[in-house]
């Protein structure tokens, strides 16, 4: 899809159609997904060791002090208006302390990482309904179809488990207002696009989150902090792949994609995410919320065609 002069992350050096760029295109959708899903159940790991929050600060406090030297040797390309700095801003407030937040906290209230990532994955029947008006951007009838056999799918997961919890339940609500905000972030940016460099985009988003989030953080927790090698593997792993290699990714897929094929990928997130839990937590998931996934999967394949 054409895009317009200056939208892509180092535009000087990565033009649309180039070889690298097209490798990278090619690439970045597999390698987003294994390095998002995997992330909610190495959350889960960390959450064992420190509370939510305190957790979530830890991690963008670590980016930050792995960004900040680095845009001040390299000298990145930074947006050239004041408007250009509040969009970032915006996207990563929405995504570093709406979406991870909001998650962080509902998985810690007992949401399984599968749970979590198959809410995550409802995001995009928010942008299927407003890109439209938010980019001009047309879904096609076959695409609405996707969005809401994936749709039932998540619905068939969230409602597998037994019984009644608040505190479940309310987890499970943070979570939904995780995946608001996501879809947010996407419709902002392709709404609002920003040429950047991904080292800019990162140290901003998360200072941002890192702003907003260590001040709740002292206000609302302990913070205690049980510093075992399984907290710091957790912490390495969030900071590294899924943080600044997947973040990347996703910016980079939005400005070469429309903004509705780009979140449908989230479809693909649960299967995998729950592959993790299993993997890493020995989170099972019973036959029902086996066959929301399926359901999902079968959605996301109707969506991005």
């Amino acid at each position: 899809m054409p895009t317009r002069p200056g939208s892509l992350p180092n535009a000087a050096v990565e033009m649309p159609g180039s070889p690298r760029s097209d490798l990278v295109a090619r690439m970045a959708p597999t390698v987003f997904l294994l390095l998002w899903a995997s992330g909610f159940g190495v959350a889960k790991i960390g959450l064992r060791h420190a509370e939510p929050l305190t957790f979530l600060a830890l991690r963008f406090g670590l980016i930050v002090a792995v960004f900040l030297p680095v845009f001040l040797i390299a000298r990145p390309q930074v947006p050239d208006s004041a408007k250009g700095w509040l969009h970032l801003a915006v996207v990563g407030f929405m995504i570093q302390s709406v979406y991870f937040g909001l998650a962080y906290l509902g998985m810690s209230l007992g949401v399984s990482a599968g749970t979590a990532a198959v809410i995550a994955s409802l995001q995009p029947l928010v942008v299927a309904l407003a890109a439209p008006f938010v980019s001009n951007e047309r879904v096609a009838l076959r695409h609405w179809a996707g969005f809401a056999l994936g749709a039932a799918g998540a619905l068939l997961v969230v409602t597998a488990r037994d019984g009644f919890d608040a505190s479940l339940d309310t987890g499970v609500w943070l979570c939904v207002g995780s995946a608001i905000g996501m879809a947010g972030a996407v419709l902002y940016q392709r709404r609002f696009p920003v040429a950047a460099h991904p080292v800019t985009v990162n140290l901003v988003q998360y200072a941002v989150g890192l702003a907003t989030i260590a001040p709740l953080a002292l206000w609302l927790e302990t913070g205690t902090v049980d510093w075992t090698p399984e907290l710091v593997l957790s912490l390495g792993w969030l900071i590294v792949a899924n943080s600044i290699v997947a973040v990347s990714l996703l910016i980079f897929m939005i400005k070469r994609s429309e903004a509705a094929r780009v979140s449908a990928l989230f479809f693909l997130v649960p299967p995998i995410a729950a592959l993790f839990g299993w993997l890493l937590l020995d989170e099972v998931l019973g036959l029902q919320a086996c066959l929301g996934i399926a359901l999902a999967l079968v959605g996301v394949r109707l969506a991005t065609r």
